[in-house]
This record gives structure tokens, C-alpha cells and sequence, in this order.
């Protein structure tokens, strides 16, 4: 026997979101494409810069930012569930590892200048610091999000629609940093 199951589906988040989210995909894919096109122009000064970056330190910021984004992930499946304090648990705990993301890039930025390799060093190290620069700063403004959506949970048993619309929203703008990062660590350190 068949049963009729109608669902409707639906965009997570707030079209605003989307919009903005988008907006930041295509700044990020001109400035991916400039760094490609400047690249192809003067090859020996970008495989100079590659093999000053350190894969391990990469890799080890990756695995933070994955491990942040399935905190998100988990966050907005609980509290579509109702549960409500273990959704806020993983908001924070995906907070936390994005701080230790800024944590590890900002010991990476000390040794590359320290190296010698600063901002104005090579084209390679005005892209560097100029696209991970500003993927830092979505970071920051994506931990700010995160701990404020966890804040506003606070006390809460249910959560309310423009919540779970908020949690969304919030950790959908996570999954995109994080996407831009996994495109960041192909081009500037895996990249030979």
C-alpha cells in the first residue's frame, strides 16, 4: 500500500543570505582567476612562493575548518530535531575551531614574514596575504555569526522559525568560507 507523503522542500537560511553568499563566491572567483592569470605570466615567482608554503600547516588549518563546518552541520540537523542545547554546543564548538583556524594563520603569517616573505615580496606574497587576508576576515565575521546564533539559543526548548532561519543562514555562510578555503589551499599550497 502506498502512502502519499507530500514534503516540501525548501531553501535553508534567508534569501538574503543567498545573495550575499553569491556576491562573495564571485569576488572570490575574480580574484582566483586574476591570481591564475598573473601565474601563468611569471611562473618561477609563483613555484618559489609554493615551495615556501608548508602543506602540513595547511593541512592542519583544513582539518579545523572540516571539523568546523560538520560542527555547523550537525547544529542545524539537531536543532531542526528541537534539540536545542546540543545544537548550541556544536554553534560554539564550530566557533572554537574557527578560532583556531585564525590561531594557526596567524602563526603562519608571523613565520612568512619573518621568512622574509611579506606582503609586498613577490606577486605571489601580495596574492597570499591578499586572498587569505580576506578569507580571514569572512572567518572572523563567520565565528562572530556563529557565537551570536548560539546566544540567541540560550534558554530556549524550542527554537523559534526565524531561528532555525537564522542557524541556517549562519552555517550555510560557514560552509562557503569553508569551500573558498579548500580552493585557497589548492591554488597557494598545493599548487607546484
Amino acid at each position: 500500500m502506498a502512502t502519499d507523503r507530500t514534503t516540501t522542500r525548501r531553501i535553508p537560511g534567508e534569501a538574503g543570505t543567498w545573495v550575499f553568499i553569491l556576491g562573495d563566491l564571485v569576488l572570490f572567483a575574480a580574484m582566483f582567476a586574476t591570481f591564475l592569470v598573473y601565474r601563468a605570466e611569471d611562473l618561477p615567482t609563483y613555484i618559489a612562493g609554493h615551495e615556501a608554503m608548508s602543506q602540513a600547516s595547511g593541512a592542519l588549518m583544513t582539518l579545523a575548518l572540516l571539523a568546523s563546518s560538520l560542527a555547523a552541520a550537525l547544529a542545524t540537523t539537531r536543532l531542526r530535531a528541537g534539540a536545542v542545547r546540543p545544537a548550541r554546543r556544536l554553534l560554539l564548538a564550530a566557533a572554537g575551531l574557527g578560532a583556531l583556524f585564525c590561531v594557526l594563520k596567524g602563526f603562519e603569517y608571523q613565520a612568512k614574514v619573518a621568512a622574509g616573505h611579506g606582503p609586498s615580496a613577490s606577486d605571489f606574497w601580495t596574492f597570499y596575504f591578499g586572498l587569505t587576508g580576506l578569507h580571514l576576515a569572512h572567518v572572523i565575521l563567520g565565528i562572530a555569526a556563529l557565537c551570536a546564533v548560539a546566544h540567541e539559543l540560550r534558554d530556549r526548548e524550542r527554537p523559534s522559525p526565524r531561528q532555525l532561519a537564522g542557524v541556517e543562514s549562519v552555517t550555510t555562510f560557514w560552509h562557503m568560507v569553508d569551500a573558498v578555503w579548500i580552493v585557497l589551499l589548492a591554488l597557494l599550497y598545493l599548487a607546484r
